[in-house]
């Protein structure tokens, strides 16, 4: 999965202007687009000059900042002619804070007990919560997110604070979207019911909690296996995990991965999410030039491309995740403990006759390490050097 944040993509933050790039994107191997939110933005309470993606004013309109409906859909079908799948973001935890439902509908939300006045969503000042124990609502957001589906064939969506709408709604929601088309669909959550309501894919934010810890040298290599062992437990053994180095909240707000996860120390991490089991690894805009700092959420603030420095090494491991069965969701995995397993992360995927070993140094320094399981006896074609 490639993040767009469209506004900062381009020194027009357009739809057209972004299209040049699929070539590239395709290229590199990149096989689903998910773009942040494409509706208008709320002007009450707004953050910045341009407001939050994540303060919709209303969820069957696009951003005029991005041109217009029919460019969105010839966005999408130049996409599809590409073979790449698209899916788009969307807010059900909460609304801009001049939604047309506010005057429309006022029941649609939670009131404050003290104002009678909608609520904001959590500490989020341009938001208001949504109220998904009024039924007329839920019915709404389910046939808007028909829209988009069947007005202009997207394949699915990135459900932002999905935890924070009740499980009910997605177990209703997502057999209804389903009737449309197969889509896929991703939660922003970390959480196993999500994957019961219906989710193909959730966050891993403990595990990146994890690589945090290890970049910066609290933490172990093989401190990795309690995060990894986390899921096993507690998610069924078909679902797919979202692993990222980077993604819009880490990289405005937490230097994500240009301090958290800095310079040669990105490969490391960037391997283990396109190689660890149950993995679709995410990509965010940028990442690939390397655009090592901060991208400002609320105004315009232009990723400078050109370099691509880290696209061949994105390129050869997607390019290995299409050809190496090793890499499926479903393949084996086992862990190679080595007589470094403080500094070294080590693990074998298999299946159907093909193996890959990953061999992970996560500090800043070289290590020689030895192993004496035999797992690894043979020979293989190292992926970066050939």
């Amino acid at each position: 999965i490639y993040e767009v944040n469209v506004r900062q993509y381009t020194p027009e933050g357009t739809f057209k202007a972004f299209a040049a790039h699929l070539d590239r994107l395709k290229e590199m191997g990149v096989q689903t687009l998910w773009f942040m939110p494409i509706n208008p933005i709320s002007k009450v309470d707004r953050k910045g000059s341009l407001g939050s993606y994540y303060a919709v004013s209303t969820y069957m309109d696009v951003n005029p900042e991005f041109g217009n409906l029919d460019d969105w859909k010839a966005l999408v079908k130049q996409a599809h002619e590409k073979g790449f799948k698209v899916i788009i973001d969307w807010v059900p935890n909460h609304t801009g804070a001049d939604h047309y439902w506010l005057q429309k509908h006022p029941d649609f939300y939670e009131k404050d007990s003290v104002t009678g006045k909608a609520k904001m969503a959590a500490d989020w000042a341009d938001t208001r919560k949504l109220n998904y124990s009024n039924t007329e609502m839920a019915d709404s957001m389910i046939n808007q997110l028909k829209f988009w589906i069947t007005e202009t064939g997207i394949d699915g969506y990135r459900c932002d604070v999905a935890g924070g709408v009740p499980d009910s709604f997605w177990k209703k929601c997502i057999p209804a979207l389903r009737k449309e088309k197969n889509i896929f669909m991703l939660a922003e959550g970390d959480k196993p019911e999500l994957n019961a309501d219906g989710f193909d894919a959730t966050y891993t934010w403990n595990d990146f909690n994890a690589f945090k810890k290890i970049a910066k040298g609290q933490g172990k290599a093989s401190d990795f296996d309690s995060a990894l062992n986390k899921t096993d437990k507690e998610f069924p053994s078909n679902t797919l995990r979202m692993f990222f180095t980077s993604n819009h909240d880490e990289n405005t707000w937490n230097k994500a991965d240009y301090e958290t996860t800095p310079g040669a120390s990105h490969a490391p991490f960037a391997v283990l999410t396109q190689t660890v089991k149950r993995s679709v690894p995410l990509i965010y805009s940028g990442q690939e030039e390397p655009f090592l700092r901060a991208i400002r959420f609320f105004d315009k603030d232009t990723i400078t491309f050109g370099k691509y420095t880290r696209a061949d090494f994105y390129k050869k491991l997607l390019a290995l995740r299409k050809s190496n069965a090793a890499l499926a969701a479903n393949a084996s995995f086992t862990r190679i403990n080595t007589n470094s397993d403080d500094k070294v992360y080590a693990y074998v995927r298999e299946l159907n006759g093909k193996k890959v070993l990953v061999v992970l140094n996560w500090t800043n320094t070289a290590v020689k390490t030895t192993t004496t399981n035999p797992l690894i006896d043979g020979e293989a074609t190292e992926i970066f050097s050939n």
